[in-house]
């Protein structure tokens, strides 16, 4: 697995750079991302940390905003990403 991610690109794994929030405030891949061959587990490596749990509040709290999702649905959601956030600080205090 290590020699894996010697091959990666810099940019790996990075949320801000693989997918990153555009000018009208939803996140799209850039160019250069559909063009590497390893966009789809470099895109899954980025949501799997903190950001990646951000990124998914955000789309609940559009979602709300737009109204195509109820507030209890909201609140449960939130409340899942919350512990989901809690036990990802929790592993990366332990690494």
């Amino acid at each position: 697995m290590k020699e894996e991610k010697l091959n990666c690109p810099a940019c790996f794994g990075n949320l801000e750079i693989v997918f990153p929030e555009g000018e009208d405030g939803l996140r799209v891949s850039p160019e250069t991302c559909m063009a590497c061959l390893r966009k789809t587990e470099c895109l899954r490596t980025a949501m799997k940390g903190k950001a990646g749990i951000n990124v998914r509040e955000e789309t609940v709290d559009r979602a709300y905003t737009s109204g195509s999702m109820g507030f209890i649905e909201r609140w449960s959601r939130k409340k899942e990403l919350n512990r989901r956030f809690k036990q990802q600080v929790k592993r990366e205090k332990k690494s």
